[in-house]
């Protein structure tokens, strides 16, 4: 049995630890934001960061294409400054997984942000912590279990994506090829043993994944 191309699991996991360290970064003041304000706006921008999870990821890819190919608004900036396209590159994969990503990292975050509650943040304040101090020695802490739901749910979906990241990337060997693509090009081939065991790592790298999430949220559920 010929032992399948690893490259495209190792460009999917780079692919997946970068947009996941964007997606916390981003996430993060969003999460917030949307769990303290109160704003009449707050359903609206619940909504559109939620947007991904129910819209087909060819749509999603269809209007990222559009946006980010040379004649598009960010693609023809990206063209100016970089001298290179955001389509068929990594660079545009990172950036539509991170939209793609968006509800499945926020979510968490702003669930866990929401339980931390006023009071501890005004007793912070009353001890003469400015805000953003306040932020990182009360908030963040006392989420730390969102910020793990966050980060593994983040992970785990950018490791699975496929029609958004097709369309924007392609099918570039070294560049754009992620093993979700590798394992629908052996199945067009009838390379069935090689898709097995692409899709098997795929799975262990999932399962893993979340059962470590469920683990560390039990034990820490548990102190």
């Amino acid at each position: 049995m010929l032992l399948p191309d690893l490259a495209p699991l190792f460009l999917t996991i780079k692919l997946a630890v970068i947009a996941t360290l964007i997606l916390i970064v981003l996430g993060t003041p969003i999460a917030w934001w949307l769990a303290t304000t109160r704003l009449k706006i707050k359903p609206l921008v619940e909504a559109l960061v939620a947007l991904p999870i129910v819209l087909p990821p060819t749509v999603i890819g269809f209007y990222l294409l559009i946006l980010l190919s040379p004649q598009g608004t960010l693609g023809s900036f990206w063209v100016e400054l970089t001298g290179q396209a955001l389509t068929f590159s990594f660079s545009g994969l990172v950036i539509a997984s991170v939209i793609y990503s968006f509800p499945f990292v926020v979510q968490p975050l702003q669930g866990a942000f929401e339980t931390v509650g006023k009071d501890l943040m005004e007793a912070a304040h009353t001890l003469g912590a400015k805000p953003l101090d306040a932020f990182f020695s009360v908030a963040v802490p006392m989420a730390k279990r969102g910020y793990l739901t966050a980060t593994v749910l983040g992970f785990a979906h950018t490791l699975g994506e496929f029609g958004v990241v097709l369309m924007i990337g392609g099918n570039i060997p070294g560049e754009t090829r992620l093993i979700s693509i590798a394992i629908y090009d052996h199945v067009e081939s009838l390379e069935y043993a090689q898709a097995h065991m692409l899709s098997f790592i795929l799975i262990s790298f999932a399962f893993v994944s979340m059962l470590m999430m469920y683990v560390l949220n039990y034990k820490s559920r548990s102190q």
